[in-house]
């Protein structure tokens, strides 16, 4: 486990209490010295978990079979990759040519947390990140409405005699319903939009009438844009590049001081004016409306994002290091479902058909691999 070097990113890919349980299935683990201090975690609660501490990313990447991350790697981190080498980390490739051909150049197997599968449907190890984003949106984009930050100066619970923020969410999934747990606790007026009926329904068993739900249409898009103070974009195709549901238009013509908080930036964006930003500089302006565009947004609360995703991809860690990669994907359709790149190639057929690669279906290439 390297420390991350994204801007930044405080997370870890392997908690002390994860390491112990990898080193009591009798592997070694290597840890870089200081990644585990944003999480309040230090190098001797790392050796005494039984890691061993190195003193550099490189080290790490030179002696381990299995690189087990948070953040996609970065361009140095991608250069250290080798030829059958196993990464295990959030990836996001759809909108990341560049990241894909290096990659792909590496020859390493590249399996994304974010594609992984579940029996009873979802992405695990998604979910527990879209728990946090979607709750940290809310609590950043109420932020961001503060005047002294751009936003138009109103509190997102009103006080009484003074209405309430109208926060609308574009998604009613995993991001969008924890995005409207925090906005009703804040006493904010909530819409939530999605084209599926079904996810409507179950935001309204869940809410009640706490929670108006509409169908996304284009006409009803774009009216509750226009009277929206803060919106969250909780859209995702798995894998794939976020749609892009709201234009430049709609951006025009929302109320000045208006906050877009853009949780599908980790893949493209759902909305046109959308630009990568980092938790150093979170925001930016476009015609008056204050974007908020953090590319790892649960990096903001480590102590918190990092032990809700380790205990979702511990099993799979073990797995992974206990049969190794070949088989561990051979016994698990699901884990099998999180391979992006392997050994040259793109075999994620969403990854492939949004970068322009031959579709390569994972159970294919492992047959014939």
């Amino acid at each position: 486990m390297p420390r991350e070097i994204k801007v930044h990113e405080y997370r870890v890919g392997l908690t002390p209490a994860s390491v112990r349980e990898v080193v009591a299935h009798g592997h070694r683990v290597v840890v870089e010295t200081g990644a585990g201090a944003g999480i309040g975690a230090g190098d001797a609660d790392y050796r005494e978990a039984g890691a061993s501490l190195v003193a550099s990313g490189a080290e790490v990447f030179a002696l381990s079979d299995l690189i087990v991350k948070v953040k996609e790697p970065q361009a140095a981190e991608r250069a250290r990759l080798r030829a059958g080498q196993v990464l295990f980390t959030y990836l996001h490739l759809a909108p990341d040519p560049g990241q894909c051909r290096d990659l792909l150049a590496s020859g390493a197997v590249c399996v994304a947390y974010e594609t992984v599968t579940a029996s009873g449907g979802g992405l695990p190890l998604l979910a527990p990140m879209s728990e946090v984003a979607g709750r940290l949106s809310i609590q950043v984009g109420a932020a961001s409405l503060e005047r002294s930050r751009g936003g138009m100066g109103i509190l997102l619970g009103g006080v009484p005699g003074v209405e309430p923020a109208r926060v609308l969410v574009l998604g009613a999934g995993m991001v969008g319903t924890n995005a409207a747990i925090m906005a009703v606790g804040s006493g904010a007026i909530v819409t939530v939009l999605d084209r599926s009926l079904d996810a409507l329904r179950r935001i309204e068993a869940r809410f009640g009438a706490r929670v108006i739900t509409a169908y996304s249409d284009r006409e009803t898009l774009a009216s509750q844009l226009r009277q929206a103070d803060l919106v969250i974009g909780a859209v995702l195709v798995p894998g794939g590049v976020a749609p892009r549901l709201v234009t430049r238009e709609h951006v025009a013509r929302m109320r000045k001081g208006a906050v877009l908080v853009d949780v599908a930036i980790d893949q493209g964006g759902c909305f046109e004016t959308s630009r990568v930003t980092t938790h150093a500089e979170p925001t930016f302006e476009v015609d008056g409306v204050i974007h908020y565009c953090v590319a790892n947004m649960p990096g903001a609360v480590p102590r918190t994002s990092a032990h809700a995703l380790n205990h979702a991809t511990l099993p799979f860690v073990l797995a992974l290091a206990d049969k190794g990669w070949r088989q561990a994907m051979a016994d698990d359709a699901h884990l099998l479902a999180g391979l992006n790149v392997a050994r040259g190639e793109v075999v994620h057929p969403v990854v492939a058909g949004a970068l322009g690669y031959p579709l390569l279906r994972p159970r294919d290439w492992l047959a014939r691999s």
